[in-house]
């Protein structure tokens, strides 16, 4: 189902009781299940009765169908790997993602580097079928496997003085050809951001999987961020680095662009882009002669507005 809940999400909403003890014994082989290397084969995958009653084929969660497999791990930005849609499916294969650390650090009483299996370690997997719109006017319906932000931060304990949460992509120029190109319009590593009430959200989730299965590395693998009432470019992938801070973490696009990228970049359709409308939308896999939707403000999920009362939302684009 799409999670769209007010505030507090109930398990029962998450996933259905039936699906949640049949994964008991997926979740209970610990996280490094999950975590296999993108190259190994077969890749660990949650158990079929869920994949089944979940309806990854033809289930349509509140009118919307799920987004083919071979169009969400195929149709994809991930500058690090080149600019075409399609370089990252081409090319991710080489990324090493074992063993995989992420360090946390800045306003926290706990910051270190964990190794990912110790940093997920005690941390339940949920099923969450979220819209994600690109902020160059395309969709799609994709079922992660994940769990809140918050779960991680609360590990690492942030401090009072802690007011947002800045995330960095791995740097890796051997293996991301993007990252070596002369044609990059981007500055690397990738750096993104939330406020950490934002973060703490419960729609925010860290993804370790899609389509009941690990995340591919063209997706972001092993660890990335999904933030569903923002623009795609929010969601930040392959983590390696999260830092709390005091101050508002300067971005990629905000930095490389901040005319065009704001810092917040909450879907509105009332803020266009000053290259073209976000007022309407095309579905994957619809094509450019297909027809458009009409995109809704923080892409459906009116649950986060109260994290925005008061803020002039067009100027905080």
């Amino acid at each position: 189902m799409l999670i769209n809940s007010k505030n507090q999400i109930p398990a029962s909403e998450i996933t259905p009781e039936s699906v949640y003890l049949s994964r008991r014994k997926f979740i209970g082989q610990s996280s490094t299940a999950v975590l296999v290397g993108a190259a190994a084969t077969p890749a660990i995958a949650l158990p079929s009765g869920w994949v089944e009653e979940q309806g990854y084929s033809e289930g349509e969660p509140i009118g919307e169908k799920i987004t083919p497999e071979d169009i969400a791990t195929r149709y994809n930005n991930f500058y690090e790997f080149g600019t075409g849609k399609e370089d990252p499916s081409k090319k991710a294969h080489v990324l090493t993602t074992d063993p995989w650390s992420i360090e946390v650090a800045g306003e926290v009483a706990k910051p270190g580097k964990m190794q990912i299996e110790d940093v997920l370690k005690g941390i339940d997997l949920e099923e969450r079928i979220y819209r994600l719109r690109c902020v160059e006017a395309w969709s799609m319906v994709v079922p992660w496997v994940g769990f809140p932000v918050k779960k991680v931060l609360d590990k690492f304990e942030p401090l009072g003085s802690a007011k947002y949460v800045k995330f960095t992509t791995l740097y890796r120029p051997k293996e991301m050809p993007g990252i070596r190109s002369i044609f990059s319009s981007v500055e690397f590593p990738y750096v993104e951001g939330l406020r950490l009430d934002e973060a703490n959200h419960p729609l925010a989730i860290f993804a370790v999987g899609m389509y009941g299965k690990i995340l591919p590395n063209q997706n972001g693998a092993p660890f990335r961020l999904v933030v569903p009432w923002k623009y795609g470019f929010k969601s930040i992938k392959s983590i390696v680095k999260i830092e709390l801070t005091k101050r508002e973490p300067r971005t990629t696009w905000n930095r490389s662009a901040p005319h065009e990228y704001g810092f917040y970049a909450n879907v509105n359709p009332e803020v266009d882009h000053p290259r073209w409308s976000q007022a309407r939308e095309r579905r994957l896999p619809t094509t450019i002669f297909g027809g458009t939707i009409a995109t809704r403000m923080f892409n459906g999920y009116d649950e986060v507005a109260s994290l925005y009362e008061g803020m002039d939302l067009k100027r905080n684009y």
